[in-house]
């Protein structure tokens, strides 16, 4: 995915993300990586269902709700930004996956450094402390939803939200994700959802991270 850095959303491919086809709506974006480039943590089948399905899915029920609205043409964020219903459902559930799959990889475990760590340290006390309140947040989260960090000036704090919830709704600027629905994880863990946080961590791209944190 190209990347784009200019955009205040945080998703460094919004610019690929919001490329149309010719009748003017969203595609699906090609994925980062190789589908089993997650492996073993995050299996290729469930990425063959979550991004393949499920995303794909998502982005084909926001194209029909678009459709012959004020929001036709709008980029995907101000669509979650300015939506409600079924349209912000779906808009909100494809920025999502797109905001979550774009920073894992499967290179080896990374440590935030830089200012990420920085923010980290300053608003948790540390890495570790900041991992292990997530880590609560995403276990708790009843039913479906997903866990932010996100940038509140020079602070960072953690959001635990439910559904589709998203937080450039509240106006917050979002640094990463957890996706908790049960199909982000039940073909490789079952119901062990705590076991699917665990390998997340070793998956996540602290450079992404650190390439989204906004320069106050």
């Amino acid at each position: 995915m190209m990347k784009n850095e200019t955009c205040n959303c945080g998703l460094l491919c919004c610019e690929t993300v919001n490329a149309r086809n010719k009748d003017n709506q969203f595609v699906l974006a090609s994925l980062p990586y190789a589908v089993d480039a997650l492996e073993p943590y995050i299996s290729k089948e469930t990425i063959g269902f979550h991004y393949g399905k499920h995303l794909a899915t998502y982005i084909e029920n926001l194209n029909k709700l678009k459709t012959g609205t004020e929001f036709e043409n709008l980029p995907l964020h101000e669509i979650v930004v300015r939506s409600n219903g079924g349209l912000f459902n779906n808009a909100a559930q494809t920025f999502n996956h797109y905001f979550y799959f774009e920073a894992l990889q499967g290179n080896g475990e990374s440590q935030p450094e830089g200012k990420a760590r920085q923010l980290l340290e300053k608003s948790f006390g540390s890495v570790e402390d900041f991992k292990e309140k997530f880590t609560q947040a995403g276990a708790t989260l009843f039913g479906s939803g997903w866990v932010w960090l996100v940038q509140n000036g020079d602070n960072v704090e953690i959001l635990a939200l439910g559904n589709a919830g998203n937080p450039l709704t509240e106006g917050k600027h979002p640094l990463l994700t957890l996706d908790v629905w049960e199909h982000a994880y039940y073909l490789d863990t079952q119901n062990a959802r705590a076991k699917y946080i665990g390998n997340f961590w070793k998956l996540v791209d602290w450079e992404k991270v650190e390439r989204r944190i906004k320069v106050q």
